[in-house]
């Protein structure tokens, strides 16, 4: 289970991320939130993650994808209603199976730019699919798993080898 991160060490995290020369199978970056997809990013992520054996996906809020430059977000998921639910309560009933995953609300520290950093666990047993269809990243595009059958069979190898 993922710890609590502090202030600075989301900060940190957010420069190392910023830092990579594009978007990976595991970092997503967006200005603002579209809120019916961010349940296939969480199901393309955590997939993608356990793929490569990263201990964490991210999708981030608030850094432009082609720059990477801190440009601050009006999204603010502590807020955010689909459908008159709440977003985390939403995503949960729709994403299986269930995974751990949290929203970061912070400021940046150059400038002050609203920032969300959505951390998500890796897939374990099981490929996560999200409303029923399971998603993987094929470079920085979300796809759908069963549409790239050698990532899928590649997948369930890696579960596999995981312990139960």
């Amino acid at each position: 289970m993922p710890i609590e991160l502090s202030l600075e060490q989301l900060r940190s995290l957010l420069r190392e991320l910023c830092r990579l020369p594009a978007e990976t199978e595991w970092v997503e970056f967006k200005l603002n939130a579209d809120v019916e997809n961010i349940g296939l990013y969480i199901s393309a992520l955590a997939n993608s993650a356990a793929l490569i054996g990263k201990q964490c996906a991210y999708l981030v809020y608030g850094v432009d994808d082609a720059t990477h430059e801190v440009q601050g977000t009006s999204f603010k998921p502590s807020l955010q209603k689909h459908k008159q639910q709440e977003i985390e309560s939403w995503l949960l009933q729709k994403i299986a199976p269930k995974i751990h995953f949290r929203f970061y609300e912070f400021t940046s520290g150059d400038g002050g730019s609203s920032v969300v950093i959505l951390e998500i666990q890796p897939a374990s047993h099981r490929p996560v699919q999200f409303d029923g269809v399971e998603y993987v990243r094929v470079g920085s595009y979300c796809k759908k798993l069963k549409e790239h059958p050698e990532k899928e069979r590649q997948l369930w190898r890696v579960f596999d080898k995981t312990p139960f």
